[in-house]
């Protein structure tokens, strides 16, 4: 029976493994297709760099986690099992995806100039990309996750920025987000934001508060200078 349950528990994170480590494969190979294996490789692991930020933080704080799954094209999410207890967990659990991100960006960008590689300098320009667009203010993204501390309200801001992104660059991953985001602005715009949720859950000293939002303001502004050098820099 011991050796039953030994080799049940070895399935499961075999299971979790073979699920990270395929959707991973099936990701890389989707977009070789359009951009060289190379760059792809290296987009896949950003991706999954970010992603694990959000795992260990949600270990850490003692919830029940899957292992992260890849969606070509639309990147990759890791499932809580259980829901943060307050929203300041939620924060930082959302914090953690992007930070994690722009230090893997960061280490691209450190090699690009140190070897003066464009392969992957472009590589940590999508990188510095890709959690910038992950900060916008609105629910799933994890901007919204970070600015709910703050108050649901501030989701608001995130429409026109999303509106905006969607006229200069339609992609059906943002009629996607909006269609997700659509019951959390519902409730954002409600008198009660926070209905619906356990009892407290919102509750969470000034400073708390103003801590995440100079930190998230911090974070948007050095993802959004970086983004931008490094657009100039690969366009000249």
């Amino acid at each position: 029976m011991l050796k039953l349950l030994g080799w049940l528990f070895v399935a499961g994170k075999l299971g979790k493994l073979w699920l990270t480590g395929g959707t991973m494969l099936i990701s890389l190979i989707a977009y070789s297709w359009v951009f060289g294996w190379q760059y792809a490789a290296g987009f896949v692991l950003l991706i999954f760099v970010h992603e694990m930020g959000h795992y260990i933080a949600a270990r850490q704080r003692g919830l029940d986690v899957g292992a992260p799954t890849f969606i070509p094209f639309v990147g990759a999410w890791i499932q809580l099992k259980e829901l943060p207890h307050d929203v300041e967990t939620e924060a930082y659990i959302g914090f953690a995806g992007p930070i994690a991100g722009t230090l893997g960006a960061i280490a691209c960008y450190w090699y690009a100039r140190s070897n003066d590689s464009s392969l992957v300098m472009a590589i940590a320009y999508s990188g510095f990309m890709l959690n910038l667009f992950n900060l916008i203010p609105i629910s799933p993204l994890d901007g919204g996750r970070i600015t709910a501390i703050i108050s649901p309200k501030v989701w608001l801001a995130g429409v026109p920025l999303l509106i905006a992104m969607f006229l200069y660059r339609p992609s059906p991953m943002l009629i996607l987000i909006a269609i997700m985001a659509y019951p959390q602005l519902k409730l954002a715009l409600s008198k009660d934001a926070g209905s619906g949720m356990p009892e407290g859950y919102y509750d969470v000293p000034i400073n708390t508060r103003v801590n995440y939002g100079v930190l998230y303001l911090g974070l948007v502004a050095f993802l959004a200078v970086m983004s931008y050098e490094l657009h100039e820099q690969l366009g000249a």
